[in-house]
Parts: structure tokens; C-alpha cells; sequence
């Protein structure tokens, strides 16, 4: 072969090449636009899917909400709030507070109040929520001498120190240093 015949080639295989170059090239957008398509539809299918839970969750507040509002017997709604309270343990969460609590049980915040207000000694759902993270944080300082104050109060839903210092010695008449002192003194 001569090297006319040999450069001829090699410019063949060269526009071949390029041939399948821009062929790849082409298809390597086809697939980038197919999978940006196949994503945006992902999107809206998670949108769909989130909407829809959003939907099943409303509709299912709804159906409890109205069942609980049915609920006009006090002792089976104060058993019920036990029974949440216990299962979810929600007045951890330093934003707990009566709103949620009605939003928890399905019924209305006036329900809630009224229910506090003749049928309880905490004279208000946020008096029962205070009360509940007092105990726990007592609990916590029993149960859990390792831990600091302050993690008893961030745990316990008081959120800090300061507050759960005088929740205590409003409840049991001494700061937490001093009632964990006299637990320990006692074992």
C-alpha cells in the first residue's frame, strides 16, 4: 500500500470517526434530556405522592377529630389524653403546648379548655403540659444522675435551666442539685 492510499485510508477512518462522534455526542444529549424528563416526572410524582399523604393525614384528623368530638363523657376524653400522652410522650417537646394537645386528641382547644378547667386540678391544659415535664425532669433526676441540669432540662421539655431550677423548688420545695443530693444521700 502506498502512503497516498495509506493517508486516504487514515482520512476515512478519520471521518468515520468523527462520524461516530457526533453520533455519541447526539445520543449523550437524547439520554441527558430523556433523564432531565424522567426527573422532572419524579418530581411531580413525589409532589403527588406528598400531597396525597398530606390529604390521607388531614382526612384521617378529620375522621378522629370528629369521632373524638364525640367524646362528650370528661373521664373518656381525660382517659384519652392519658393514653396519647403516654403512647407519644409529646410534652418532651419543648414546643408541645395546648394547641397541639387538642390537635393530638382531634378535638377543638375551647373542648380541651373547658375539660381543664371543670375536671382537673391543672387548671389549664398548659398548667397539665408544665406539670407533666416537672415530673419527667424529676424522673430524669432520679433515674439519670449522670446527666447534667441542663441536659435534664433540654430533655425533659423545659428547655432550660433556669425554669426547671424554679419549677422544682416550687414543686418539691428544693433545686434540682439539692433533690438529686438527697436521692443519692438516700441510696
Amino acid at each position: 500500500m502506498t502512503r497516498e492510499e495509506n493517508i486516504k485510508k487514515l482520512q476515512n477512518e478519520n471521518e468515520a470517526l468523527k462520524k461516530e462522534v457526533e453520533h455519541l455526542k447526539n445520543e449523550i444529549i437524547r439520554l441527558v434530556n430523556r433523564n432531565l424528563a424522567l426527573s422532572e416526572r419524579l418530581e411531580e410524582d413525589i409532589e403527588l405522592r406528598r400531597r396525597t399523604e398530606v390529604a390521607v393525614d388531614i382526612l384521617n384528623g378529620n375522621i378522629e377529630r370528629q369521632r373524638n368530638a364525640d367524646l362528650q363523657d370528661d373521664a373518656q376524653l381525660m382517659a384519652l389524653i392519658e393514653l396519647k400522652v403516654e403512647a407519644e410522650r409529646p410534652h418532651l417537646k419543648p414546643d408541645f403546648n395546648a394547641a397541639e394537645l387538642a390537635r393530638l386528641l382531634g378535638v377543638s382547644q375551647e373542648r380541651l379548655n373547658r375539660l381543664f378547667r371543670h375536671q382537673t386540678i391543672h387548671r389549664t391544659p398548659e398548667a397539665y403540659i408544665d406539670n407533666l415535664r416537672v415530673l419527667g425532669a424529676l424522673r430524669m433526676l432520679r433515674e439519670k444522675p449522670q446527666w447534667s441540669i441542663a441536659a435534664i432540662a433540654e430533655e425533659s421539655g423545659i428547655g432550660n435551666v433556669r425554669t426547671l431550677q424554679r419549677r422544682v423548688q416550687e414543686v418539691v420545695g428544693m433545686t434540682p442539685a439539692e433533690y438529686r443530693r438527697l436521692l443519692t444521700r438516700d441510696m
